[in-house]
């Protein structure tokens, strides 16, 4: 992971939905697509096969877009967010979490009762992130809005630049999240890796959030409850139906002209090796509490 390289803060651009976002999607988006429906796991492993598809994205080529759940609730930080001083591990331990290292970055939240989706693809080199980050936003606001929630994407001068070090991550939202009425229902996070890109973030299905106070160590400033599924359209809020829009809105988009069933996601022999391998980076204590 050492060939990984620092992604500009979100904001200095409005990402786009509708025509525009298709002139982006069709630049970014590969020609061939698959999806994985993984069983809950604990978070140290969802970090790892994030991780192991981002470098399985550029070794290959390969896109994947992944959906994923939490045998436990886990707090995760961003890559280069300040954890020293204001959690730690006898907090977490008491709250009853346990807590992971994104290999993205933005802010902390807790998983608990969600949608979490992945997106590892490759990305040319010459092409901005953000081209990327606005197509899968696409995506993924096109399938809550197939489910009867009136979401919209947060324009760039709704939504100035938030540092890592800044309010936990459904406090507020950055340009391009997807709100409803303002609060944030989505929440994003990216990396780029040479020619590939991760983007990975949690739907919510019901606003947990606010325990993250109980796994904190100092006070931290209250936060306007989250938008979720739950109260935005209850008979909506379970993960197969979340996952099967989300299946359903990728096919649409990224094959517009053709009627064409994504394919699931064959790991190829030595992906286990690549996600032991990054499971052991991502698990030590190094990593957790690196800031």
């Amino acid at each position: 992971m050492s060939s990984s390289r620092v992604v500009p803060p979100i904001g200095a651009e409005t990402p786009q939905s509708g025509p525009a976002a298709a002139v982006g999607l069709a630049r970014v988006m590969p020609r061939e697509w698959t999806f994985l429906r993984s069983p809950a796991s604990d978070g140290l492993t969802n970090m790892a096969i994030d991780a192991a598809l981002l470098e399985l994205a550029g070794d290959t080529a390969c896109a994947v877009w992944r959906c994923y759940a939490w045998t436990a609730p886990t707090i995760s930080f961003g890559r280069n967010e300040r954890t020293q001083g204001r959690f730690s591990s006898d907090q977490l331990r008491d709250a009853g979490f346990r807590a992971v290292r994104r290999p993205t970055g933005g802010r902390a939240l807790l998983h608990s009762r969600e949608v979490t989706y992945s997106v590892a693809m490759p990305l040319d080199e010459r092409l901005s992130w953000r081209v990327a980050y606005a197509a899968v936003n696409d995506v993924l606001l096109r399938a809550v809005q197939s489910l009867g929630v009136p979401a919209q994407l947060v324009a760039d001068h709704e939504a100035p630049a938030i540092a890592p070090d800044g309010p936990v991550c459904f406090d507020r939202p950055a340009a391009g999240e997807i709100t409803v009425h303002g609060r944030k229902l989505v929440g994003s996070a990216v990396w780029r890796q040479g020619g590939a890109y991760l983007q990975h973030g949690s739907i919510l299905l019901a606003d947990d959030q606010a325990r993250l106070a109980d796994a904190a160590e100092v006070a931290l400033p209250p936060s306007p409850p989250a938008a979720s599924l739950e109260a935005c359209a209850p008979t909506q809020a379970t993960w197969s139906i979340v996952v099967d829009a989300l299946a359903a809105s990728l096919a649409t988009v990224a094959t517009p002209h053709r009627a064409v069933t994504i394919e699931p996601f064959a790991p190829p022999r030595d992906f286990p090796a690549r996600v032991a391998s990054h499971r052991a980076a991502l698990g030590s204590d190094d990593w957790l509490w690196r800031r």
